[in-house]
């Protein structure tokens, strides 16, 4: 198992602080689904539970930055490249580069990727990734959202 370098314990913990949505310091059971998901993972809520109990070392029902860094050595290199995919189709969604994607930019960019979306397709789209109700979808609603095949459905690959 090779150790965490610096640079990757900091792009690890800028991923951490992003799923960290009540800035606490640690992930919820939710916050840490999220996470895994928007890396690539599916894990089921039972999967979820099993991991949460392995890695929270003090008990204290949440997962802190070190003890999610402890499990996750092998896999930085993979989450640091899903993750900078994930950026990377977010930012092609948020034209304006606010940190939000808007329903117009949204129907844009599916139109251009050749999915024009109905009105109550765009709706539904929004409602049900749009987890605080501000009516834009967020970078960590976006990753939340955007599993592996909500991606190939629209047509984006995260390949290697």
């Amino acid at each position: 198992m090779a150790a965490i370098g610096e640079d990757e314990l900091g792009q690890l913990w800028e991923i951490f602080a992003r799923f960290d949505m009540d800035s606490d310091g640690s992930l919820t059971m939710l916050e840490l689904a999220a996470l895994l998901r928007a890396i690539g993972l599916k894990p089921s809520g039972d999967q979820i539970h099993v991991l949460l109990d392995r890695i929270d070392s003090n008990r204290n029902g949440a997962v802190e930055f070190d003890e999610l860094a402890s499990i996750l050595p092998e896999l930085t290199e993979d989450i640091l490249n899903n993750q900078e995919r994930l950026t990377e189709v977010f930012q092609m969604f948020d034209r304006d580069g606010n940190g939000y994607i808007t329903a117009a930019e949204l129907a844009g960019c599916m139109a251009k990727l050749g999915h024009p979306l109905t009105y109550s397709e765009l709706t539904d789209i929004i409602r049900k990734a749009d987890f605080d109700g501000d009516g834009v979808i967020s970078f960590s609603e976006f990753s939340a959202a955007m599993g592996k095949s909500t991606l190939e459905f629209l047509g984006i690959t995260l390949a290697s």
